[in-house]
Parts: structure tokens; sequence; C-alpha cells
């Protein structure tokens, strides 16, 4: 007889009977993948050996990775996407008070991510691979959940703009590289840590911060009184802003913190919190200033100039989160292959399922090892290595365009290997799904990056140059590699820098064949033999499809997928 749920046919209360009847065992399914290191990856390995990272600085980035694959850990992250933030626009009695409430989950997030440096820390340390072991804290922890990354990254993101005004440098510096998070809306000179966010668009310009119509009226005490309409401010509980607002001379960088110093709240209404696709433990608002207090940072009119310092650091940390995000998919479809059967074998050992893998596994690695060698050259950049700033300059912007452009289709492929089991909540793989845009969208959509890709060969030449040096230290290796960067070369040699049309219209294929070929020179010259053959036979050579899993015969997919299978114990 069949039994019903309360509520069928019969009516009756749902019954036990049957369930030790055959057809009601599970087999075949996956355990969950806990207990996986996420720092235990060897194209991370690679880069901080590269680096000379010092063995504490090592054992500090594995210890943070065991974490990060904790029933515990994932669990913050799962309850921090499950129960989002609230707006408080009022309190019991009608005062304003413009607070957002957190599910405990989410100060756990944080407070890890502080007290191991992943903010602002690196800006105070004299170690020579601090941005270096910074990012690789950042990626490995990131597996977790990556909406509290943004106020992380953030606050790694400031530090080098605020330094436009020394006065405030020298009095929120230490607090930004303090590694104690202390959240809640008090003076901020009085806490034990600082978080920082930033707040440039508005409706109607979006991207063009220069049609930014909220105004700037400098004050007879050295303040500045802002008014005007945000719409869009991540992470509205932190402790102080970056802004844009135009002043007689233009579009200007200001200083706004929730809490002024004598310890009365800021005018800082919170209008509400937008409803997004993903990043959902973080929230994300719109806001009125009205009479807000600020102070200039940088000169007037030179505001975009001041804060693209910010905006180049948080791009850095789109690349190295889309990496994260491969990693994570990978890791997972990995796992999923290798305890799954189907038509009588482990989908691990099908020739076909192992294409994808592969073909997944060396968009991940070059994607990571491109973000950690940003990171390298930031901390290069940091000691005053004018090389390093040049090549970083058109690199990242390269980088940023092309890495987070691959995430969607990577996730998208990643959780395809789950099939069915991959496309429900509890795999997280929808969640990794629908983080995956963000990170293209995020400080410039793909456009604005190209486009930041012509400006810099226009006014940087010697940028230029710096990027061809960097591939041309590959060359002579891969046969492969040396005629696609010719034929780079080459395109570079027909473009009329006069035709700015038929640049712009061009500018996504240029610039997605330079990423493709810097990465290129990554895991040729850094990378492990197999998955150097396969990027240079497949990115650079043309011989792929549209879709993950079209690597050629010969290519060694046995190393590329040890080097991915994650290893648990």
């Amino acid at each position: 007889m069949c039994n019903t749920v309360e509520g069928g046919p019969s009516g009756r209360a749902p019954s036990n009977e049957g369930a030790g009847v055959p057809t009601h065992e599970v087999t075949n399914q996956v355990p969950p993948l806990l207990g996986f290191n996420t720092a235990e990856t060897p194209m991370i390995d690679d880069a901080l050996r590269r680096a000379r990272v010092d063995a504490a600085q090592l054992d500090a980035i594995h210890a943070l990775g065991a974490l990060g694959g904790t029933a515990e850990a994932l669990e913050w992250g799962d309850l921090a996407e499950a129960h989002p933030p609230v707006l408080k626009t009022h309190d019991r009695y009608g005062n304003r008070i413009d607070e957002v409430v957190y599910d405990p989950a989410y100060h756990r997030l944080m407070t890890v991510a502080v007290e191991h440096g992943l903010h602002a820390a690196p800006w105070a340390e004299t170690d020579p691979n601090a941005h270096l072991v910074r990012a690789a804290k950042f990626s490995v922890w990131g597996h977790v959940d990556a909406g509290h990354g943004c106020p992380i990254s953030m606050t790694y993101a400031v530090v080098p703009a605020l330094r436009a005004n020394a006065e405030l440098a020298a009095q929120y510096e230490p607090l930004l590289t303090a590694k104690e998070y202390d959240f809640g809306l008090r003076a901020p000179l009085g806490k034990r840590g600082l978080i920082a966010g930033m707040s440039m668009t508005e409706k109607q310009g979006g991207s063009d911060v220069r049609a930014n119509t909220t105004r700037a009226i400098p004050q007879s005490d050295g303040t500045y009184r802002i008014t005007g309409h945000k719409w869009f401010t991540s992470a509205p509980m932190s402790d102080l802003f970056l802004t844009l607002a135009q002043t007689e001379s233009g579009v200007s960088c200001f200083f706004i913190p929730r809490v002024l110093p004598d310890g009365t709240r800021n005018v800082f209404a919170l209008q509400r919190l937008k409803d997004k696709l993903g990043n959902h433990s973080n929230a994300s608002s719109e806001l009125e200033y009205d009479d807000t207090v600020g102070w200039l940072v940088g000169e007037e009119g030179r505001g975009v100039r001041t804060i693209v310092e910010m905006v180049n650091m948080t791009r850095l940390d789109c690349v190295l989160g889309t990496a994260t995000g491969m990693r994570a998919g990978l890791a997972q479809a990995a796992h999923h292959a290798a305890h799954r059967a189907a038509f009588g074998a482990d989908l691990i050992d099908q020739p076909l399922m192992r294409n994808v893998l592969a073909d997944l596994a060396v968009e991940a690695e070059g994607a990571t090892t491109a973000g950690l060698w940003l990171a390298g050259l930031t901390d290069r950049s940091a000691g005053g290595d004018e090389h390093a700033s040049l090549l970083r300059r058109i690199a990242l912007a390269v980088t940023k365009y092309h890495v987070c452009k691959r995430g969607p289709i990577h996730a998208a492929e990643a959780l395809e290997c789950l099939g069915g089991n991959g496309y429900v909540e509890d795999s997280r793989l929808p969640r990794l799904y629908r983080e995956a845009p963000l990170l293209s969208v995020w400080e410039g959509s793909g456009n604005v990056a190209a486009l930041d890709v012509l400006r810099a060969m226009a006014r940087e030449p010697l940028a230029v140059a710096a990027f061809f040096a960097e591939l041309d230290a590959a060359t002579g290796a891969d046969p492969v590699y040396d005629e696609a960067v010719a034929k780079l070369k080459g395109s570079f040699g027909a473009i009329d820098p006069t035709d700015r049309t038929a640049m712009q219209f061009g500018a996504r294929r240029l610039v997605g064949d330079m990423a493709a070929a810097l990465q290129g020179s990554l895991l040729v010259r850094f990378g492990h033999p197999a998955v150097a053959d396969a990027y240079t036979r497949t990115r650079l050579a043309g011989d792929r499809g549209d879709v993950f899993g079209t690597l050629p015969q010969g290519v060694d997919t046995a190393a590329i997928l040890d080097r991915a299978t994650p290893k648990l114990g």
C-alpha cells in the first residue's frame, strides 16, 4: 500500500512503513566536501614559494585554509547567505537610526578575516611579500563566503587613496590596519579597528562618475557639507567611506565617517537595501547625504584620480575573487566526479568528464596564477619599483576584464558536472553561480575595463612596453605561445590611434587576446608543464569550442586532475 503524507488522498499521517525497503537506501551519493584545506592548492603554493614567502606565513595561510574547509566555517557562510542583512531605519520611538542588522555568522566571518589580516593589514607591514600573502589568504578564505569579502576588500583598498590627505591618514590608517573587528556605530577614533566603504555611483551616471550631481560646499572650519543621492553603496555599516561629489573645481573625493569625531551621528540616511542576484550576505544600499560632513581627500577637481587608487586595489580583489570561485567550483566538481559512478564507471575515469574537469582546472590555474602575480606586483610597486607600477597599471585592467568575464561560464560548467545535484541550493553551487557575474560588474563592467586599457595605451606607452617585455620573457619555450605573441604584436602594429571608433569597437577582442597571452606567459614560465601545454594549445592556438571540455588529444589530463582534485584528511 502506498504511504501518503498528511493532506494526501488517504488523510493519514506520514508512516515509517517501508523505511527499510531496499529502494529507500541511499547509494551512489557523494559525501560532503569537508576537511578540505583550501590552501593546499599547488598553484598557490608554487606562487608563494617562488616569492620565497617565509615558513611562518606559509603556516598561517595553511591554517586559514584548514579552517575554511571545516563544517563550522562553511555553516557560517551558509547562515550569512540564508539570513541577509536587514535595514532598520528607525528605532521603536521613531528616531532615525539607519542601521543594518546582520546574522551573527556574518560577524564571525568578518572577525576571522580581520584577525588574519585580509583587510588593510599589509599597508602596516614591512614584509616584502605582505600583499602576496594577504592575497593568498583572501583567496583561500573566500571559499567560505564571498559577501563579507566586499567590506574586507574596500578596507584594504582605502589606504592608498586616503594617503592623499596626510592628516587623515595619520589618524585613521593605524585603525584601518589593526587586526581587530570592532562592529558598531561609535566615534571612529575611539574604536579598536575600522572598516571602510566606498560610495561613488549615482542613478544618472553609474560608472560615468563625472556625471555625478552630489554637491560639496566648503565650510570655514575646513570641512565640506555634502548633499546628494548615491545609488550603490556597499557595506553601509562601515565606519568610514570615500565618496565623490562636485565642487566648483569639479569632481572631488571626500572622507565621510558614519559617526563624527565628537560621537554624534553624521547624516547618512539609508533609503533601502538592494535586492540583488547574489552576494546576499553583504548589504548594498541607496543613501542620501543631506548636509553631511566630509573632509577633502586630495585636490579639488581631481577626485577621480584620487579614488582610482582605491578602485585599482578592489579590481585586484575582483580577479582574486573570481579565481577563488573557479577553484571552489572545480573542487566541488572534481570531488563529485571522484565519488559518483554512472554508466558503469566512476565519472572521474570517463574520458569526456576528464576533458571537462581538466579544462576547468586549466582555467582556474591560469586565473589564480595571474591574480597572485598581480599581488606580487603590488608588493614591488609599494616598494617603489617603477617598472612594476607601469606593468601593473595595464596588466591589472587587462586581467580584470578577462578573468571576471570567464567566471560565470566556469561556474555554470562546474555546476553542470553535478547534474541536478548541482542545481539545488544544498550543493552551494547555485550560490557560486549567482555570485560570479558580480565581479565582472563591480569596479567597472567589461566595457569600462576594456576602455581603461585603451586609455593606458594612449597615455602611458611605457606601460605597453612593460607589458610586452613581460610577454617576451616567456618566448622560446613554446612555439604556440611564440606565434600568439607575434600575432598580438601584429595587431598592435595595425592599430590606427586616430580612429577611436575602430579602436573601441575592437577593444574587447584586443584586451582578451592580451589577457590570454599574459596568462600564457605566466604558465609557460612558472606553471606545471601539463597545464601550460593545455593552455597554449587551446587559449592561444584557437583549438577550442565555445564551451569547456574541448581539450585536444595528447593533453596530460592525469597530471592536471591530480593538481585539481581535493585532498581530504
